[in-house]
């Protein structure tokens, strides 16, 4: 008897040891930059490091989660007023580990001007990582919002949010795709003297194609810093903007020496995008596709 209440206390204990050895095992994933990470068992405290993610995680109902953001995310409605608020250029790994959060939502852009991973001492402390890089397309976008959705079991909201991108995105795509008058745009997210643009294999270049218009740097790749040679060369239809931080960006624009021989500006065809939508890999790209169509083909999509 005695022999088999011990067997039996044996059994029961190699079961008991098997279960706790299962609960402590995480799952494993992929990032969207193909690294390792643990999934956490909680997602209560959230760190987001770029407003773009910020976006994403306060439309999905974590807003109340984020225990700190970057500062530009510090115009992101809906963020708790209180969040600390984290220049990730130079991220203090202390005063990061000190919050305690269960995950971080890093951005390639944290890696900027870095040798190594910014965060590899957080990483150390145990605290979970997930690298989201910029994405270049919509179709991009769509999976970083499903991947945030995914790690935060947010997936129906998740689903909602881009289903209803995909809507919007839709309803202009039929539109531009039966314009035959593709009209030159050039795009400007960085003044003058230092020009800023774009090629192809960037989300804006995809959703200036999609109302109908044609980049004129669509044959180079990636973000680029074009000369003013360039674009008087190239003489585009429309000229748009984002730019934010100077004094009426429209009207410097048109002002600039030898611009007034361009056919946007001797039409008056210049026009301000708004900054935030038009420049965060986020749903509200939604807004700026929107705000581009009217621009570049307002007989098709309704006047400015």
């Amino acid at each position: 008897m005695r022999k088999k209440l011990s067997v039996l206390l044996s059994i029961v204990l190699i079961i008991t040891i098997g279960l706790i050895g299962c609960s402590k095992k995480e799952t494993v994933m992929k990032d969207r930059e193909g690294n390792k990470v643990a999934l956490p068992k909680k997602m209560d405290r959230i760190i987001s490091t770029a407003p773009s993610n910020t976006e994403v995680l306060v439309e999905l109902g974590l807003a109340e989660k984020l225990v700190a953001v970057d500062t530009y995310s510090g115009d992101v409605k809906g963020i708790p007023s209180d969040v600390e608020k984290i220049d990730f250029s130079a991220p203090d790994a202390e005063a990061i580990i000190a919050l305690e959060p269960d995950v971080i939502i890093a951005s390639g852009h944290n890696k900027t001007g870095n040798s190594k991973d910014p965060f590899e001492v957080i990483k150390e402390a145990g605290i979970s990582v997930f690298y989201i890089p910029s994405s270049n397309s919509i179709q991009g976008i769509y999976d970083d919002i499903m991947f945030m959705a995914d790690i935060t079991n947010t997936k129906p909201k998740g689903e909602e949010i881009v289903n209803n991108m995909k809507s919007e995105v839709e309803k202009i795509s039929e539109i531009g795709k039966i314009i035959k008058d593709k009209k030159k745009v050039y795009f400007e997210i960085g003044p003058a003297p230092s020009l800023y643009s774009f090629g192809n294999e960037t989300f804006l270049n995809e959703m200036i194609e999609l109302v109908g218009g044609e980049n004129i740097f669509k044959d180079q790749k990636g973000w680029l810093n074009p000369s003013e040679e360039a674009v008087l060369d190239a003489n585009p239809d429309i000229i748009l903007t984002n730019v934010n931080y100077v004094d009426k960006p429209v009207e410097s624009i048109k002002s600039r020496p030898g611009w007034e021989n361009i056919n946007a500006v001797k039409n008056n065809q210049v026009y301000s995008i708004s900054t935030n939508p038009s420049s965060r890999p986020s749903q509200h790209i939604v807004t700026a596709l929107k705000e581009i169509a009217v621009a570049v083909h307002p007989e098709k999509y309704g006047e400015k």
